[in-house]
């Protein structure tokens, strides 16, 4: 195998390029991914620098996964991952200061969201609904958050399918099942269109975007919500309804 690359992106094509060589489920999600996708390059108001690598494995090749990223070059973390290896593994490139995050079978920060089921989807990064529900779970949103959010709708249509645009339904299902990821969800939402302005963006754009971020949360509304929602839904904010990153292990 190649030696790891100082490039992120291209050592970010390196290991999915031995991950399909050999076999392995592994899929790039977080700001790279988000980039990667974007034909032609991310607008400049999106453009930023990325210091660490995220993936995500299926639930039942986290020893595969293991074996890749010693084999590619990368220094595990003994201890976390014997402890955390069926949900998380971490990996650590000394020679450039890096970090990569492995997510087993699901991604679990703020909000557990499932994607092993859906990691065949896509040849190199989850679908877009995820990559959308991966960047919006987080309880306490922070810049660069916002930025990849934006840059997906920007660059992403939404509607009803997989593909080049932003499942709607997918991400409906998912909240109208779980009250705190659909409350931390549409939050977020409402404060990433607030922010669109704050990008160089024209006021088409910024309309664009908005009318899509609208969209998605018309139709997170519209979709039934479960009686597991409804019970948790009379509770409401009295009770905490994410985790802390501190109870996952701190962030990615």
């Amino acid at each position: 195998m190649s030696e790891i690359r100082a490039d992120i992106e291209a050592e970010a094509e390196r290991l999915l390029e031995l991950a399909e060589r050999e076999g392995v489920p592994l899929r790039l999600l977080g700001g790279l991914a988000i980039r990667l996708r974007a034909r032609g390059g991310l607008p400049p108001a999106f453009a930023r620098t990325y210091a660490d690598l995220d993936f995500v494995t299926g639930k039942r090749a986290s020893g595969q996964a293991q074996s890749l990223f010693r084999d590619a070059g990368y220094e595990p973390q003994k201890a976390f991952n014997a402890l955390n290896g069926s949900e998380r593994l971490l990996f650590f490139d000394d020679a450039n200061g890096r970090q990569v995050d492995v997510f087993v079978g699901q991604f679990s920060m703020s909000h557990s969201i499932p994607v092993n089921d859906r990691l065949e989807l896509e040849p190199a990064t989850l679908p877009l609904a995820e990559l959308l529900l991966t960047k919006l779970q987080i309880a306490e949103l922070n810049e660069k958050d916002v930025r990849d959010a934006l840059a997906l709708v920007h660059l992403h249509d939404v509607g009803e399918a997989d593909g080049e645009t932003i499942n709607a339904a997918r991400i409906a299902e998912l909240c109208a099942g779980d009250w705190g990821l659909w409350r931390t969800i549409t939050g977020n939402l409402e404060t990433t269109r607030e922010h669109a302005d704050r990008y160089e963006l024209s006021d088409e754009e910024q309309a664009t975007v908005r009318a899509r971020i609208e969209a998605l949360l018309a139709r997170i509304e519209a979709e039934p919500k479960t009686r597991g929602w409804k019970l948790r839904g009379k509770i409401g904010e009295r009770k905490r309804w994410y985790e802390t990153p501190e109870e996952v292990g701190g962030g990615p």
